[in-house]
């Protein structure tokens, strides 16, 4: 069952831009795993194949929710303190929300976390749909897939993070159907425990792209990613099974999100409602 969960967060003293980086916001995560399981904390630092979990940057601004906004995804200068933030944690795996459930039952408002020189308390978690918060959400995987339309054919993302894809040898920031959606369904058939096989794309063309590139500094290497928002539709006689499974994959990009590097901060995607004939 997929889990996208908000932490409300206040630190008690500046957090300096190079603390807000998405190494270190990966490293509070698994200090957060840790201190519930320290087998599991090291067992995901060490995993070097697809993590179970994403994770956004740290977030000082209310989320746009009606407007399809990127999000922050590097920060110049420090966050003071008690300025309210929030942070976007999704686990994709039933066994590591299990694993945290004590964390999330048990947690003491009074103690601090660390994130460089600065401590943050957890003021909240949110792990169901709210009216200004359209990250947080839980579903279970056989809901996304019975929900999922047969009909729909109108596909349309908000890339909220600067995503790449890995091409060969090379990173690519063109959003195409292959690159969105085989994306989508490694992850889906990864974790879900209902495959989808052979899925075919032929019949999804992108028919709307507002995107621009984003160059983000704050890791080993700088990388370029893509923001903005795309949409498909599938054209011509298509099977009712294919659109499902189109959509139910669509649906997953809430929790999962696409392209490389999504444990610590890219590719945060979401699925919006367009009106476009």
């Amino acid at each position: 069952m997929p889990h996208s969960l908000i932490l409300n967060l206040l630190p008690i003293a500046p957090i300096p831009p190079g603390y807000l980086t998405g190494r270190h916001l990966h490293a509070l995560f698994l200090t957060l795993v840790s201190s519930v399981d320290k087998q599991l904390g090291d067992r995901l630092h060490d995993a070097t194949a697809d993590k179970s979990f994403t994770l956004s940057p740290l977030q000082t601004k209310k989320c746009p929710f009606k407007k399809h906004h990127s999000l922050q995804s590097e920060h110049i200068e420090s966050i003071p303190e008690h300025s309210l933030c929030w942070w976007r944690i999704s686990l994709l795996d039933d066994t590591l929300f299990g694993k945290l459930t004590h964390l999330w039952l048990n947690l003491n408002p009074s103690r601090p976390w660390h994130l460089g020189p600065a401590d943050l308390m957890i003021t909240k978690i949110l792990g169901t749909p709210q009216v200004d918060q359209p990250w947080a959400n839980a579903c279970t995987y056989s809901q996304l897939y019975e929900q999922a339309s047969e009909t729909n054919r109108l596909i349309a993302f908000s890339f909220a993070t600067p995503t790449t894809f890995r091409q060969g040898k090379f990173d690519s920031v063109i959003p195409t159907r292959d690159c969105v959606f085989n994306s989508l369904l490694s992850r889906w058939n990864k974790y879900s425990g209902i495959e989808i096989p052979d899925l075919s794309l032929d019949a999804l063309f992108s028919t709307f792209v507002n995107i621009k590139t984003e160059r983000l500094t704050n890791y080993e290497s700088n990388f370029v990613g893509m923001v903005g928002e795309v949409s498909y539709r599938i054209l011509g006689d298509v099977e009712p099974l294919v659109i499902k499974q189109v959509n139910a994959l669509a649906d997953f990009a809430l929790y999962c999100g696409v392209g490389r590097k999504t444990p610590m901060g890219m590719g945060m995607t979401r699925r919006i409602v367009v009106n476009r004939s």
